[in-house]
């Protein structure tokens, strides 16, 4: 069955690239509704951005949508992965800024809100979208692909990066994204980047609100950030939990099992604006007991939090 919160949820924080604060609420939403932001800042006209793959507006650091009033909301990646990796269908996400606050830069804080208030079922079937046939993006710094499931499986995901820095370096991780995998092994890790890249950033008005605290900063060998890393390959688990957030402005969880090399933001929603053009690629499936008990939300617990965030 599609899922909603039992009660609201409230963070706050700054938003990484803007630096500036933001309150934000997660709220319970009927059947059918799907993941909407609305922004209470503002007073007129429509406030509400849909999460979803066309209201994407590319960037390279961030997932951010914008409605067809010029209404946008930054860095929607990690609350989306949440969402995915509790099994939460639909919800409204009431903000009073532009941008999502950070917190400690993973979506460990938004997953533990969630299931801190709990999931409860609505009177709707789940819709998945079941990838038939592969379909992938490449670009000039990377690919992604999406290929149907293994008989019997749910999601998957393999992702493989490589990074100068002996830090990062070169790292590949697989998961089987069914029953909390995303909540025990991926909500914890937290976005990451190099020194002179935030030298950069913020020399050009982004990054404002990056910290040692809520990135992992990394400088050659050295991990600056106090603490060090969390998981030995945090960076492409990270990596892995964007790909999640991404890929849940499909409208529905996926079915299937995603590559990525390299792939950041802009290449996942590529890859979805490239599915959803090949309409013999996919179909919209309504899930039986057996598929739902294979997508990421399902059974997942609040002590499966990984202690470490």
């Amino acid at each position: 069955m599609q899922t909603t919160l039992r009660s609201a949820v409230t963070f706050q924080g700054v938003g990484l690239h803007s630096g500036k604060p933001a309150r934000m609420t997660i709220r319970p939403a009927m059947a059918e509704h799907g993941i909407w932001f609305k922004r209470t800042d503002i007073l007129l006209g429509d406030t509400l951005v849909p999460a979803r793959w066309d209201a994407v507006e590319v960037t390279p650091l961030c997932t951010r949508i914008v409605n067809g009033a010029g209404v946008s909301v930054s860095t929607i990646e990690h609350v989306m992965a949440a969402l995915a990796g509790c099994g939460v269908h639909n919800a409204l996400i009431e903000i009073d800024g532009p941008e999502v606050p950070i917190l400690d830069g993973s979506a460990a804080p938004f997953v533990r809100g969630i299931l801190a208030r709990g999931v409860r079922e609505l009177r709707a079937p789940v819709r998945a979208i079941e990838v038939l046939l592969p379909v992938s993006v490449h670009t000039a710094k990377g690919w992604a692909r999406l290929s149907p499931a293994a008989p019997g499986a749910g999601p998957s995901m393999d992702f493989h990066i490589d990074f100068d820095d002996a830090a990062i370096g070169t790292q590949e991780k697989s998961v089987n994204l069914a029953n909390g995998t995303f909540v025990r092994e991926l909500c914890d890790s937290r976005t990451f980047c190099r020194q002179a890249d935030v030298e950069t950033m913020q020399a050009n008005g982004l990054a404002l609100g990056g910290t040692y605290e809520n990135a992992v900063v990394v400088d050659g060998a050295r991990v600056l950030s106090p603490g060090g890393l969390r998981h030995a390959d945090e960076a492409v688990r990270h990596k892995m939990l964007d790909a999640l957030g991404d890929l849940f402005t499909a409208g529905a969880p996926i079915i299937g099992h995603y590559e990525g090399h390299k792939a950041g933001h802009a290449i996942t929603n590529m890859l979805l604006r490239e599915l959803f053009s090949t309409p013999d690629a996919f179909r919209v499936t309504l899930c039986d007991s057996d598929i739902a008990a294979r997508l990421p939300g399902a059974g997942v617990e609040r002590d499966e939090i990984p202690a470490v965030a």
